[in-house]
């Protein structure tokens, strides 16, 4: 046992506690004040997945949490044909976020791989996405299912959030185009993928935050390369092979985090 390692069981999510039962504990996403002693009747999305969805009863265990960076121990107390009521035991903070900051600009793909890309991203840290309107994104998108198209997103950042212990959730900001993204004010790094660009990841200096853009299907048109560079953007490779729009971003993304953040980190649960 290394030092300190009482230390660090008490900032442990509740799951992580539970040894082999870890598993067997959903973490649900409950978007209201939690407060250990009182109880709390899950929104209308939680309440559906715990009651229809996973059939759970009166009595068992669950962990929610509200993207304050805690996880609550909540234990069902009423299960109803539409309502579900936890009473909230305990609060532990949760050190699962990385110290690399990312906010990622990712040109609109078609298709699901716009959804896959947002979802492993969050999965692997990234801490805010901003969907990005480019002359080859090849969707268009009125206000109104662009607001949709990005409710639907928050939902798949909530979704990995739970799979993947996260505590805080990422924000999907307003879908908006890429030039007034690009000259939005930061103090962040600021990076794009360009694989003739003499700049890799390895070759970076020292940050906590980063503003990575990444090109949709077909990749960024030669006007927009040039407003990359004229905003401040750094240009990095991957590699010698071509990768695909959502290949690019999480192969990005985990390179950083490897460099930068905490992909290599030792897991004070496992120690």
């Amino acid at each position: 046992m290394i030092a300190g390692t009482q230390n660090v069981k008490q900032l442990l999510p509740y799951s992580f506690l539970l040894g082999s039962d870890r598993m067997r504990i959903p973490r649900i996403y409950q978007p209201s004040e939690l407060v250990v002693g009182q109880t709390c009747q899950l929104a209308e999305d939680a309440a559906n997945h715990v009651g229809r969805v996973l059939r759970m009863q009166v009595g068992q265990a669950i962990e929610l949490f509200n993207g304050d960076g805690n996880n609550y121990a909540a234990k069902i107390i009423e299960v109803g044909k539409k309502t579900v009521l936890v009473q909230l035991d305990d609060c532990r903070q949760n050190p699962v976020e990385s110290p690399l900051r990312i906010h990622l600009g990712q040109g609109i793909s078609r298709g699901d791989r716009m959804d896959f890309a947002i979802q492993k991203a969050v999965e692997l840290g990234v801490a805010e996405i901003t969907p990005l309107f480019t002359e080859r994104c090849g969707v268009k998108l009125d206000a109104e299912r662009a607001e949709k198209k990005r409710e639907q997103w928050q939902k798949i950042v909530i979704s990995a959030c739970e799979q993947s212990g996260r505590s805080v959730v990422p924000n999907v900001n307003p879908l908006q185009h890429l030039d007034k993204w690009l000259a939005q004010p930061t103090k962040e790094l600021k990076l794009t993928l360009d694989p003739w660009a003499k700049d890799t990841i390895k070759t970076l200096g020292q940050t906590n935050a980063v503003r990575l853009v990444i090109g949709p299907e077909g990749g960024f048109s030669d006007g927009e390369v040039q407003q990359t560079q004229q905003a401040g953007f750094i240009a990095v490779q991957l590699g010698p092979r071509v990768l695909r729009t959502e290949t690019a971003a999480l192969t990005a993304i985990a390179a950083l985090q490897l460099q930068l953040g905490d992909l290599a980190t030792a897991n004070p649960i496992k120690e």
